[in-house]
């Protein structure tokens, strides 16, 4: 069976898949076929946006095309990034030890003790979606009202889902901790997170955090 097809916009489709992995494996076969009117594939979690230059196919044909598509084996590669957190640069660890019952250095445990697949980029440039929480950490809803200015490296959590802020932005997820890395520079395309990477916290204290501000992960 192949994907379910969506027209988004009149220059992509929507490829819904049934599950992350096949999405994965659906992006790069795409990729693969080589199609010349193809711009971009963008997977994300179970679904992949296809975009392509409506100068040199139409709607239809692109759908015709992608039903004949069939995933690839998901690929086994990607990076897995060791990113350097520092828990005590926390404001919402007493919230999610409320929503868990644990305590805060049990979450913390936790937390570094799982690797996160990045499933998706994206709501500001570089912020990447990591999936998913040990079974413990999960359910802590967003904050009742978001706040207006979240500090860049600034890791969170809500629902499954982990993740870090880039870029200064508004944001309603508990933040738990803070990276000193640079982890985006828009200017100089720098972007080392990617779909299907892997990601694991290391717990640092405020010295190395302030030892390692502005470092860069290896790309």
């Amino acid at each position: 069976m192949g994907p379910i097809l969506k027209a988004l916009g009149d220059q992509a489709v929507l490829a819904y898949l049934p599950d992350e992995a096949s999405a994965v494996g659906f992006a790069a076969a795409v990729r693969a076929a080589g199609f010349p009117w193809l711009l971009e594939v963008v997977p994300a979690y179970a679904c992949v946006g296809v975009f392509f230059d409506p100068e040199q196919i139409r709607l239809a044909g692109v759908r015709e095309a992608l039903a004949k598509v069939r995933p690839a084996a998901a690929p086994t590669g990607g990076k897995t990034h060791i990113i350097p957190c520092c828990y005590d640069l926390q404001l919402d660890l007493e919230r999610v030890a409320e929503h868990t019952g644990l305590p805060a250095d049990q979450i913390i445990e936790k937390h570094t003790a799982h690797e996160y697949k990045v499933y998706a980029i994206g709501f500001c440039p570089g912020f990447p979606y990591l999936g998913y929480l040990p079974p413990e950490l999960t359910g802590v809803p967003r904050l009742p009202s978001p706040r207006l200015r979240v500090e860049p490296g600034s890791v969170g959590l809500t629902g499954r889902q982990t993740g870090l802020y880039p870029l200064a932005r508004p944001g309603g997820w508990n933040l738990i901790g803070r990276t000193p890395l640079t982890l985006v520079d828009v200017a100089d395309n720098y972007f080392p997170l990617r779909v299907g990477d892997r990601v694991r916290f290391r717990r640092i204290d405020r010295p190395e955090y302030e030892r390692l501000t502005g470092e860069r992960l290896p790309t």
